[in-house]
């Protein structure tokens, strides 16, 4: 059985050390055949790195790493190319100093792996652009560039504009060089978490390809669900497979679903459903920017965008839906074409992001995070036992739990989409089926739950909006519950007051049954 290659980026280590691999090469074949200039957007801990890395092997024709691999027998071996690598990813830049030493070292270790000695240049982009001349005269051949987490400078600062802006023109120093040093050049590969736009980083690289929307490289990192039930069957054992599916598949980038190496990995060790990937790094700038823009959270479960919100963005131009996509938050679900414009769905990838998003925002949103979690068990409890008396004093300890200076500063209490969001997160963080914003032929229900044999049906009124006794009454008028007939359904409504920032009435009602929480 081989080991599991929890971490490893560095694809000759990997061979070396007999961890499993699945196989990405024939990516490394189309790739160099296709194109000179690439750019791929990929979710951090996805194996951009570990791609990167198989390039560089490849093109430095060290064939016998690639032994039983789609490339042994489908490259030319006796064509071999200088490879520069350049990373961003280790540490934190904090400051554009930061940012030219990290880069003064970069060059630094590229001279020494291929034997030059000193660089003459007194400018940093004018030393790269030597140093691509000098390694090009040298193996009199044209180099391959591998640039990994090219905007990871710039996502470091990325709550301080006026820093991000100033480390992003440092960093388009450097990239410009590219341009100018075409005629030494065999291939370029960029890869980061985000898509910045061409202009602001990558200005005269009109012919850089962007292959993280192309159907035929979905695949390229992660792992399939084929990939893991043949690579890793050994560790398959006593496992459920559609579980694990349910948990951790569904990444999509128009092409087929994948895994996140990273979480996979870390499930088949341990044998435990947790949030593997989503700890390793709290998104707090997400959060800040999600509470700031006032932004309705149940609608993250299923939004519709336009191709330019998907595509790229900048410093001062973010826009929630592009950073949740880019970051691995919500994927895609489908394109459609509409008339000349082309629109696509996204939604939460998996289990583990839906739910442990949803855990941090409570855990952002509420006092402290010990009361957020007891309120999640005890909501999952109230519901395996059907106890509205409980679930109506859960919905009142949720907002409770808010604390008061939060609430001073946004506007969004007054309106439905505020309270249904701090419901929805509560129960989207048990794990339960949750779905907002349901269409009906004759509206859209709020929320909709199920829950084992169950089905909830809540909706959201404000008292000062609305007047009381109205949440109820709609889902009743609105026949909402017309096409679960059959199930045991429940209909509850749910009023609040953006006065007393709490909930003034909770009604529930199965089929004639009206009972007063």
């Amino acid at each position: 059985m081989k080991k599991l290659p929890i971490g490893i980026q560095t694809f000759g280590n990997l061979i070396k050390e007999g961890y499993a691999y699945v196989d990405k090469t024939r990516f490394v074949a189309d790739i160099a055949a296709q194109n000179k200039y690439y750019f791929l957007s990929r979710p951090r801990r996805f194996g951009k790195s570990l791609f990167l890395s198989t390039l560089k092997s490849a093109f430095e024709g060290k064939r016998d790493l690639f032994q039983d691999l789609y490339l042994y027998d489908n490259w030319d071996w006796e064509e071999t190319h200088p490879v520069v690598h350049i990373s961003f990813g280790a540490g934190v830049m904090r400051s554009v100093e930061e940012l030219k030493e990290t880069f003064t070292e970069i060059l630094a270790r590229n001279c020494r792996y291929h034997g030059i000695d000193k660089l003459e240049s007194s400018s940093l982009k004018g030393q790269l652009f030597e140093f691509l001349e000098l390694i090009f005269g040298k193996y009199a051949t044209s180099v391959v560039v591998l640039i990994d987490e090219y905007d990871k400078p710039i996502l470091d600062s990325i709550h301080k504009p006026d820093l991000a802006v100033e480390i992003r023109e440092e960093l388009k120093n450097y990239y410009s060089v590219l341009k100018d040093s075409d005629p030494y050049l065999r291939l370029v590969f960029i890869t980061g978490v985000s898509k910045f736009s061409k202009v602001s980083l990558f200005s005269g690289l009109n012919n850089l390809e962007d292959i993280t929307l192309i159907p035929e490289y979905s695949a390229l990192c992660g792992y399939t669900q084929h990939e893991l039930e043949t690579i890793f069957v050994d560790y398959l054992k006593d496992v459920d497979l559609d579980e694990v599916r349910t948990w951790y598949n569904g990444y999509n980038w128009l092409g087929e679903k994948v895994y996140n190496p990273f979480d996979i990995l870390l499930f088949l060790k341990q044998k435990l459903f947790s949030n593997y990937w989503f700890e390793s790094a709290t998104p707090t700038f997400l959060l800040k920017l999600l509470q700031a823009r006032k932004y309705p959270v149940p609608e993250l479960n299923r939004l519709k965008v336009g191709e330019s919100l998907l595509g790229s963005f900048d410093v001062d131009l973010i826009e929630v839906e592009n950073l949740l996509f880019q970051t691995g938050y919500l994927t895609l679900a489908g394109q459609e074409t509409l008339g000349g414009m082309r629109r696509y769905t996204l939604c939460y990838p998996n289990q583990e992001v839906r739910q442990s998003l949803a855990d941090y925002i409570l855990s952002y949103f509420t006092t402290t995070p010990v009361v957020q979690q007891n309120n999640a068990f005890s909501l999952y409890e109230a519901l395996e036992s059907n106890d509205f008396g409980r679930l109506h004093e859960l919905f009142h300890a949720f907002f409770a739990s808010i604390p008061y200076d939060w609430y001073k500063k946004q506007q969004a209490a007054k309106y439905e989409a505020y309270y249904a969001s701090i419901v929805y997160c509560y129960f989207a963080a048990t794990g339960v089926d949750v779905r907002p914003e349901v269409h009906t032929n004759r509206g859209r229900i709020d929320l909709m739950v199920r829950f084992k044999s169950r089905v909830y049906l809540i909706e959201f009124k404000v008292l000062e909006q609305c007047g009381p006794g109205k949440a109820l009454e709609q889902i009743k008028a609105k026949g909402y519950h017309e096409q679960f007939k059959g199930r045991e359904t429940y209909l509850i409504g749910v009023e609040f007051s953006s006065q007393e920032r709490n909930i003034t009435q909770f009604v529930w009602e199965r089929h004639g049954g009206l009972k007063n929480g």
